[in-house]
């Protein structure tokens, strides 16, 4: 499974290291991603996703409920 949030889409993005001597060499930057549990009382069931640190600062903000609904908008969470 590739390392992409499941809620907001972030994935790993590409730049340089950078040495002592400004040479150069390609590197990854990955998304800070962590799998949870969270339930959903109106459908009554847990589910489990793959999201990053700052999806979950928002559901912990919004709420589940509307973070899935926004996701589902978007086009990222299609179960």
């Amino acid at each position: 499974m590739s390392r992409v949030c499941e809620l907001t889409g972030k994935k790993a993005m590409v730049g340089n290291n950078v040495s002592h001597a400004l040479n150069r060499t390609k590197r990854k930057f990955d998304a800070n991603l962590m799998t949870k549990r969270f339930y959903i009382p109106e459908e009554d069931k847990w589910i489990t996703l793959k999201i990053s640190a700052s999806a979950l600062k928002n559901i912990n903000k919004k709420g589940i409920s509307a973070v899935i609904k926004e996701a589902r908008a978007n086009g990222f969470l299609t179960k």
